[in-house]
């Protein structure tokens, strides 16, 4: 009786052990930053995670500042799907590649973007809204937040970039990520 007792709990345990081990059958969709305007030059990655970090610490940060939070959206997007592909982050940890991924979601549902919409299309309308206020060009921003990656119209999402909610995920993401990154628990982060 005690020997299958013994058998049968390892059993559950096993079992346990590989469901545990269940790993995303789908790949993790990733984009790439098509243009390098003088402010990427360098590193994208790096700049990526800077950039998230900087903006989702403190939603104040990019109060008012709609073309900074524009890009910082980008900047998450694009960073989980690297973080999560890229041999080059084979060292970071599987929490901080899962966190990332979550914290896609969360910005995505905080401002009203399509849970499954293309990384590429996301990063695209993000930083071409960031350039078009940048260069003072509302209407262009508006152009570039419509689609059907969007849940919600141009100008819902543009006054949500104007005033972004504090997104937790996004910030203990980006502080855990960046902490992996640097390798000094996020103190070398270079902030903006």
């Amino acid at each position: 009786m005690r020997r299958f007792v013994k058998g049968a709990l390892a059993g559950v345990v096993l079992a346990g052990a590989l469901a545990g081990c269940a790993v995303q059958t789908s790949p993790v969709d990733t984009a790439r930053f098509n243009a390098s305007p003088v402010w990427l030059a360098g590193d994208p990655d790096i700049w990526a995670i800077n950039q998230a970090q900087w903006a989702f610490a403190d939603p104040g940060r990019t109060l008012n500042r709609p073309a900074e939070a524009a890009r910082a959206v980008a900047a998450l997007d694009y960073l989980a799907g690297q973080i999560n592909t890229s041999p080059r982050w084979a060292m970071i940890g599987p929490h901080s590649k899962m966190e990332l991924l979550q914290a896609r979601v969360e910005t995505r549902a905080a401002l009203g973007i399509a849970p499954d919409a293309p990384s590429q299309a996301v990063v695209d309308a993000m930083m071409a809204a960031g350039d078009a206020l940048n260069a003072g060009d509302p209407h262009g921003a508006m152009a570039s937040l419509h689609g059907p990656g969007f849940t919600q119209g141009p100008d819902q999402i543009l006054h949500s970039l104007t005033a972004m909610p504090y997104l937790r995920t996004a910030n203990i993401a980006t502080i855990h990520a960046a902490s992996e990154l640097h390798g000094d628990g996020g103190i070398g982060v270079r902030w903006r």
